[in-house]
């Protein structure tokens, strides 16, 4: 068998971290007034009878008394010369999917504000959402694809239709179900708002 150590799911919402650990239950964090940083470390992992060390990346979230790390995938992380001296992960820190992590990260390291994410930022996010918040991200998506689509007529500001504004959000859907709830949310806003502009 290949090593790959269980993985935990996260869901997102817009001031609280939800994680699923393998087998443990879910753990809720609150993410207002957390401090977040990121850093290079190494896991101890036990493979085909010998412990390998493996770079991994961590994301870091401290605040009121409280420490989080959550790490990529060592089995995806290259392995560790003992001569490195980079931190140890924590061992019970949760293992999530790249992806996740890297949309996690770019979240809480951009102080966990939906007006500064690109229609592309909000799909990945949308992916790790819970239900509830993901159809907020899908408003949103909507609301920024409407601003590109109707910013203006001249050549220099006109960006494309709505679909094509929205085609990062259609993307993720289809590997998500997160993603695909913030697509449905995002066409209702826009039917809805067309509409309007209509009459």
């Amino acid at each position: 068998m290949p090593f790959r150590p269980a993985r935990a799911e996260i869901h997102l919402e817009h001031d609280e971290l939800v994680i699923d650990m393998p087998g443990k239950g879910m753990r809720r964090h609150p993410l207002h007034g957390m401090d977040a940083s990121t850093a290079d470390g190494v896991v101890a992992a036990k493979h085909e009878a010998r412990v390998q060390r493996r770079f991994v990346r961590m994301l870091i979230l401290e605040g009121a008394g409280t420490l989080i790390v959550v790490i990529t995938p060592p089995d995806q992380g290259a392995v560790a010369p003992n001569v490195v001296r980079v931190p140890e992960a924590p061992p019970e820190a949760p293992i999530i999917d790249t992806r996740a992590w890297e949309a996690l990260a770019d979240w809480v390291l951009s102080g966990g504000r939906l007006a500064a994410c690109s229609i592309a930022d909000l799909a990945r996010l949308a992916c790790i959402a819970t239900p509830q918040f993901a159809v907020l991200i899908g408003e949103v998506a909507a609301q920024r694809a409407l601003e590109l689509a109707w910013g203006g007529t001249g050549p220099l500001r006109h960006s494309g239709d709505i679909e094509t504004q929205l085609f990062p959000l259609v993307a993720a859907s289809r590997r998500s179900p997160r993603a695909g709830e913030a697509l449905v949310s995002a066409l209702a806003h826009i039917a809805g708002a067309t509409r309007r502009r209509r009459r």
